[in-house]
């Protein structure tokens, strides 16, 4: 039975979800890092929040792990990176709490253009200061969004609810949606030179980080105001600190922060600062969404193979998943023939794909494919790591559809090229979900593979599967079927042959030390 651990709070529905799918699942919300440490290498799937740290020791003690799963957007608290190497998918839930961290960037623009918490302070103190908190209205103010995806876009349909103007910058938004969205897409200087209000819904990475810094806030109004519910390292909060007492930037509020709990943080004790301790995704309906979208999520991949928002591999659904499952079979047993009769390593592979396979969704088909090329010289190899395995080794991977249809519904066609040689195998599916090889070196033959098989190539001569027929009867070992092909009378031929049990070190060598024999291989499926 799979099994999975909770590490942080998820909703008790979370629970119910795993439980109800036939999912054995522990929660232990708050678990120390030591005690994760000890406990993760039970468990099949990781259900986390922000809260857990999934450090690559944590994966690497993770001998059973298979999913990590987020309940939220951001995976800045998974090493990723460390999980793709280890065949480990990370998945989120990026849709959950879109609505509600838009929401509150906008609760935070309102309580900076009318200074809501400071007239709250200043009036629950006795205060009665009117004039001094005389605000400024966002209606027909410029509002700059720099990243506009799921959170981005849903900040500007509400901004344009408010009549006001929006400016994006985001080198992947692509020209109609932000037409469709009835916003302009900008360049980054454009933004900062006319957003009066300027709001981050970025990720972070290397070009994002500080996308907000000193010279940025050079480039923006007089008294702009600028909101971060995204990640605190998109800020330089120093910089920030500087424009306010300077007088140049008219305000800032933050939710989110480098270190959480932040501690010590340059921004705190201004005047213009609203702070809050990473609200975006907390209301009662996005924790509750994210909690049951991930337990689904997970058993979904747990027990179907279907993918869905996973950050390091290609997504595939319940329904895919079944349509591409003989296909991905298929291309497995493609690549592991190719890897198990390669003799020196792999300079580049060129997957073709014609006929229904070229109608499907190619990435999971080639990385099962990868995954089988690689498992003879690679440990722990799966879907997800392997085209990542691939990529470190340098090998060059080409991927082709072709519109032709050969004298199959459907065909994968795999050519290697190695330090010695370039080398092809194809195979299609019977009856839509049996697997066959149907070339092999150039060679056409139909072949089924079994557990065990003799792969040999021999010249054709008279009298050759007798003694080769003698070779294996000797040894008692059983042949279970026979799949011959050559180039031509008195050419090249290859065979495989499946046997009954795993092949003997003496009977690869009898086999060859027969006349002809130019290569012979056992091979494992």
């Amino acid at each position: 039975m799979n099994r999975v651990l909770i590490s942080d709070r998820l909703s008790e529905l979370a629970v119910g979800i795993f439980g109800n799918r036939g999912i054995e699942v522990d929660f232990d919300p708050g678990i120390e890092p030591a005690a994760l440490m000890e406990r993760i290498g039970d468990y099949d799937g990781l259900a986390v929040r922000s809260a857990t740290k999934v450090t690559s020791s944590v994966i690497e003690a993770g001998d059973r792990l298979k999913v990590i799963g987020r309940a939220g957007i951001g995976v800045d608290n998974i090493d990723v990176d460390a999980a793709s190497a280890r065949g480990v998918v990370v998945m989120n839930t990026p849709f959950g709490n879109a609505v509600t961290t838009a929401e509150h960037a906008i609760a935070l623009m309102f309580a900076l253009a009318r200074k809501i918490p400071a007239a709250d302070r200043e009036t629950q103190s006795g205060a009665w200061n009117r004039a001094g908190f005389v605000g400024t209205e966002l209606t027909g103010k410029t509002l700059g969004l720099i990243g506009c995806g799921n959170v981005g876009s849903a900040v500007a349909e509400r901004a344009l609810g408010l009549k006001m103007k929006v400016l994006v910058y985001d080198p992947y938004l692509p020209a109609e949606r932000a037409e469709r969205l009835r916003i302009a897409k900008v360049e980054l200087d454009e933004l900062l030179a006319n957003a009066d209000v300027i709001s981050l819904h970025a990720p972070l990475t290397d070009r994002t980080r500080r996308i907000v810094d000193a010279a940025a806030i050079a480039k923006t109004r007089p008294g702009v105001r600028i909101v971060n519910c995204a990640r605190g390292e998109l800020v330089d909060a120093d910089a920030l600190a500087e424009g306010l007492s300077a007088g140049h930037v008219g305000g800032v509020a933050v939710d989110v922060y480098p270190d959480e709990p932040p501690g010590e943080y340059p921004l705190f004790g201004l005047d213009g600062v609203i702070a809050t301790p990473h609200l975006g995704a907390s209301t009662a309906e996005a924790q509750e969404n994210v909690a049951l979208q991930i337990a689904e999520q997970m058993s979904d991949y747990l027990l179907d193979g279907a993918v869905l928002h996973a950050v390091n591999m290609p997504s595939l659904s319940s329904e895919e998943s079944a349509r591409l499952a003989p296909f991905m079979d298929l291309a497995r047993q493609i690549g592991s023939l190719a890897g198990q009769v390669a003799e020196t390593g792999f300079r580049a592979v060129v997957v073709e794909y014609e006929g229904e396979a070229a109608e499907l969704n190619h990435r999971p088909m080639t990385a099962a494919l990868l995954e089988g090329l690689l498992a003879p010289i690679v440990d722990s190899i799966n879907i997800v790591n392997a085209p990542i395995v691939a990529r470190d080794r340098g090998i060059q991977v080409t991927e082709t559809k072709h519109a032709r249809r050969s004298d199959y519904p459907s065909l994968i066609r795999l050519t290697v090229t190695t330090e010695r040689a370039t080398r092809t195998t194809a195979g299609t599916l019977f009856s839509n979900r049996m697997p066959r090889i149907v070339e092999l070196d150039g060679i056409p033959l139909e072949a089924s593979l079994g557990e065990n098989m003799l792969y040999m190539v021999n010249r054709d001569e008279p009298g050759f599967i007798g003694r080769l027929g003698s070779c294996l009867g000797d040894a008692g070992v059983n042949v279970a079927t026979f799949h011959l092909g050559r180039s031509g009378p008195r050419e090249n031929a290859v065979s495989l042959i499946s046997v009954d049990g795993a092949i003997p070190p003496g009977v690869l060598d009898c086999v060859r030390a027969l006349p002809g024999v130019v290569r012979a291989r056992a091979l494992t499926f």
